[in-house]
């Protein structure tokens, strides 16, 4: 026996808005059904519970007596002890459908013009849901032991009675592992502060819109969560930059200066660039790796508001030295020993 699944919210399950129309809520019914069955997710327990799901916000939205009673926030259909469809294990994809939506067997040949038929399913397009999903006739899962004996000669089942002994079914297929997933989205510094859509292809083929936040930042992740095979995660990880090597976020800009030893350690002037262009900017003498520079207001526009622009300083040695360099940093590193001696004997 199970309840129903207390603050479930059914129009989300299924990914719809409140309200959505009868057939609306049939394909989006197919769509979550095929994504979850646990016949199509290797036998996935985050799956099987996802599908339990779809199937139960189905049955409730698709009748107007439950919705009603949903919506009013009562218990849905007033049953909170019907059996569980599901108790006695999953029928296939193809079956469930049948059995769901009444689908009838597909025509040996076309209309009158005689033609052959393609082949496709044919559906009943206004067939209501049968009593499977009925309150109180829940859907009764595909048994395959408790079916009729086959009819078809060519089956190797045929003439066997119920007592009849047949092979072991093959074990189902493993379980796969929950594995997280990662994509780099790139914005454009207008589409950070905004706030934008962005499609994105899962390795599984399904493709997602997905809303960026407003203000977002170089370097942010956004989590969609359960829609990797197995249930993973999937991340996105947004990359806002320019092509002269500004980093947004949100209102402020970052940019990362390299200097040169002597720069560094004496002073110097450096030219920056903003986003409205470059600037110089005067790094103070002894500015060493990791120091932080502000100019004001140099970062993105909001409205009224106006960011900064943070440039950090990190200090670059040369990789190849002339002989007079490496005897020059010999003598600095001579006289920073001697130095250092001095100060020594003096405490």
């Amino acid at each position: 026996m199970v309840e129903s699944r207390a603050g479930l919210d059914y129009w989300r399950v299924l990914g719809l808005e409140p309200g959505a129309d009868a057939a609306s809520l049939k394909r989006a019914f197919r769509q979550q059904a095929r994504r979850w069955h646990p016949d199509l997710n290797g036998n996935d327990a985050l799956a099987e519970e996802r599908f339990k799901q779809v199937n139960e916000a189905y049955a409730v939205l698709s009748d107007p007596r439950r919705r009603r009673a949903w919506e009013r926030g009562e218990e849905a259909g007033g049953d909170a002890m019907a059996p569980d469809p599901f108790a006695e294990g999953f029928p296939d994809f193809e079956t469930y459908l049948d059995r769901l939506f009444g689908r009838e067997e597909p025509l040996a040949s076309g209309g009158p013009g005689g033609e052959a038929s393609s082949g496709s399913d044919v559906y009943a397009p206004d067939a209501s849901p049968p009593d499977a999903l009925h309150p109180d006739a829940p859907f009764r899962p595909y048994n395959a032991t408790a079916d009729a004996p086959s009819a078809d000669p060519g089956d190797p089942a045929w003439g066997m009675g119920a007592g009849a002994v047949m092979a072991s079914p093959p074990p189902p297929p493993p379980v796969r592992a929950a594995t997280d997933q990662e994509s780099v989205v790139a914005l454009s510094p207008a589409q950070a502060l905004a706030g934008t859509t962005v499609e994105l292809a899962l390795n599984d083929g399904l493709v997602v819109e997905v809303a960026t936040p407003p203000g977002a930042g170089d370097g942010w992740r956004l989590r969609l969560a359960g829609v990797t095979p197995g249930g993973g995660d999937h991340f996105l990880q947004l990359r806002v930059r320019t092509a002269e090597g500004l980093r947004i976020d949100g209102l402020r800009v970052h940019y990362l200066l390299e200097l040169e030893p002597a720069d560094a350690a004496l002073g110097c002037q450096a030219v920056v660039p903003t986003l409205e262009g470059p600037v110089r900017l005067r790094v103070p003498p002894g500015s060493s790796s990791g120091r932080l520079l502000r100019l004001r207001g140099r970062g993105l526009r909001h409205q009224e508001r106006s960011g900064d622009q943070i440039v950090e300083v990190r200090i670059v040695v040369p990789p190849q030295l002339s002989d007079a360099e490496q005897a020059l940093y010999r003598r600095l590193r001579q006289l920073a020993e001697e130095q250092q001696q001095e100060a020594a004997e003096a405490g």
